[in-house]
């Protein structure tokens, strides 16, 4: 337990210095909140749009999709506040030696290079998507069960610590590639796929490949279930499979990520 308090100081205090950092440039902070929320209003526009056009799509209703898409973009807002833009410059810290900084620490590698910058202006996409979700559930007007809410929480968590794996898993070819940003267009691949309910992949000509991306690779349950289970169809089945993969998902990126540290080279070799 201490150990773990003692993560969350230093998690608090880095938030506290990334917070200042920003309040340093306040422009440029409230120019980025303003973008993310104009993004938000375009896309609620669109989908507007094809609603008025239809009742339904891919077996959701317009408040049901409404949810799906606060659900997408509140899970987004913690990706990208908390790891993005950390595991992004990764590549930078070994081409410039600072990597090595951080590996002379008395801390957790992993948790230094992934948390130790806080995406700020991001935060406010947690709380619209938040309020999208609500917003749903007000209008769908439907009776909250005890286990829709267990299961939601549980498998948003899951869908945060998917996304989080697969960006470590990435971001560790970097000790290899150094210069990797071609393979992070596998992650706009992947939040692409988030952003859009399994059931479009249910034809028949889609099937294989709704198949690959739910079971091999998982990107489609990572927005998806956690929002089936509060608004639409809870399915034991798939959220049991959504922990098992998000676990076994953690401990693979952990490995991989440890087994590239290995093969670094530091700036001083």
């Amino acid at each position: 337990m201490s150990g773990t308090k003692r993560y969350l100081r230093l998690l608090a205090a880095l938030a506290r210095y990334s917070l200042a950092r920003e309040m340093a440039f306040r422009g440029n902070f409230i120019a980025r909140i303003s973008v993310e929320v104009i993004w938000l209003g375009i896309l609620l526009l669109f989908y507007r749009v094809v609603f008025q056009k239809t009742s339904v799509v891919a077996e959701w209703s317009e408040f049901e999709y409404l949810f799906f898409v606060g659900c997408f973009y509140a899970l987004g807002g913690v990706i990208e506040t908390l790891f993005l833009d950390n595991c992004n410059t990764f590549a930078d810290l070994i081409r410039s030696g600072d990597l090595d900084f951080f590996l002379l620490r008395p801390i957790d590698e992993q948790f230094m290079v992934t948390c130790r910058s806080i995406d700020w202006a991001t935060v406010p996409n947690i709380f619209l998507g938040g309020g999208l979700m609500v917003l749903a559930l007000v209008m769908l007007d439907r009776p909250i069960e005890t286990e829709q809410v267990i299961a939601f929480v549980l498998t948003f968590v899951c869908g945060v610590a998917l996304s989080y794996s697969f960006l470590v898993l990435l971001m560790s070819t970097s000790v290899w590639l150094v210069r990797n940003q071609s393979l992070y267009e596998l992650w706009w691949l992947f939040t692409s796929l988030m952003r859009y309910p399994r059931e479009i992949w249910r034809g028949s000509w889609a099937l294989p490949l709704g198949f690959f991306f739910t079971f091999v690779v998982p990107a489609m349950v990572v927005v998806s279930v956690p929002s089936s289970a509060m608004v639409k169809v809870l399915e034991p089945r798939l959220t049991g499979f959504t922990v098992v993969v998000t676990v076994l998902l953690l401990w693979a990126s952990r490995r991989f990520f440890r087994f590239a540290l290995r093969r670094y080279r530091s700036a001083s070799s």
